[in-house]
């Protein structure tokens, strides 16, 4: 991948992956910083900048490791090697969390976060399920870093429970020997093709995506698929029914066996309309006030009567069209 410029903390090259990355990049300019959470030149950037800002590599240290408690897909959310992202959906929840500083940073002290975490799966009272990848998107990220190749093994081996992550990348194929055990749920993020080129620029296309699950599924990994965002647009329903009959056409015999589907409805916010407006002028405004409705903090989600109709709407469609898979929630 292409950066034009390095963000680092100057201790972050004490580390093996912080050393990697510096002979790596060696030929961008390195500018030191006191910290990755707050880095004033970006701040201080116009929202027209939030793609070019998204060039640019920051390099630091984890310093929370703060676990939240989830009951959907896993036990935890736990904080790991990155957050942000390369890419620009036009819905992201991380701008939500870091506004135009959603750009991608990575932490290199990838040995003490993972050793907590094994620690953490030892003392619980039962096998946890730990999502890694709720801040970042690790298949992304594993192109830069490596970090999947260093965490899977390792995991696999020392680790009681089970990791999972969700991705928009097809990039899997250093993923498909690797010592798993079983312990990594795979789990791949799809919408319609017409609303990834779109909205989701800069991530893998409907038909990679479908490719890279019947991988990993082939290559053992227990594997989902996330529909998600669904978004109320005009003919969403059109848009829903034929992603549901690419899957049901594209998946292999194996993946829809023993898959799983999670299906989240978009939040938008006051903060991506704003940073859209500017970055992004030709993109579509993805807020509709007929549709939604506030969610406190500057945040939009889809009324109650809207979100009733798509819940019956991709249930019913779901079921004529690949039937009983099983749905683990719909938010």
């Amino acid at each position: 991948m292409k950066f034009d410029a390095v963000y680092y903390e100057p201790d972050s090259l004490n580390y093996v992956l912080g050393k990697e990355l510096k002979e790596k990049y060696g030929d961008l300019p390195w500018l030191p910083i006191a910290s990755h959470n707050s880095i004033k030149e970006m701040q201080e950037k116009p929202n027209s900048e939030f793609g070019k800002m998204k060039r640019n590599l920051i390099v630091g240290i984890r310093k929370t490791h703060k676990y939240t408690e989830n009951h959907k897909v896993s036990d935890y959310l736990v904080p790991y090697t990155s957050s942000g992202c390369t890419a620009m959906c036009l819905y992201c929840y991380l701008v939500c969390n870091y506004n135009k500083c959603a750009y991608l940073r990575l932490f290199v002290n990838r040995e003490q976060m993972l050793g907590r975490l094994i620690k953490k799966g030892r003392e619980s009272s039962s096998p946890a399920v730990f999502e890694i990848g709720s801040n970042s998107d690790l298949v992304l990220e594993n192109v830069i870093t490596g970090n999947l190749l260093y965490t899977i093994p390792k995991f696999a081996e020392e680790g009681r429970g089970k990791l999972t992550f969700p991705t928009k990348f097809d990039m899997v194929d250093p993923l498909l020997t690797l010592e798993h055990r079983g312990k990594i749920i795979f789990r791949m993020s799809v919408n319609p093709r017409e609303l990834i080129k779109r909205i989701e620029i800069g991530t893998s296309g409907l038909a990679q995506r479908i490719g890279a699950v019947n991988k990993m599924c082939e290559a053992g990994y227990p594997c989902g698929l996330l529909i998600a965002p669904v978004i109320l647009t005009e003919g969403w329903k059109e848009m829903y029914t034929g992603l549901l009959k690419e899957l049901e056409e594209g998946l292999t015999a194996k993946v829809k066996k023993q898959m799983f589907l999670e299906i989240i409805l978009m939040t938008y916010s006051y903060v991506h309309r704003a940073i859209n407006s500017e970055a992004f002028p030709a993109a579509p405004d993805l807020y509709d006030g007929e549709l939604m409705t506030g969610r406190g903090r500057g945040r939009y989600c889809y009324r109650e009567d809207s979100r009733k109709e798509a819940e019956e709407f991709l249930r019913s469609e779901i079921k004529r069209i690949m039937g009983d898979v099983k749905i683990l929630y719909i938010s």
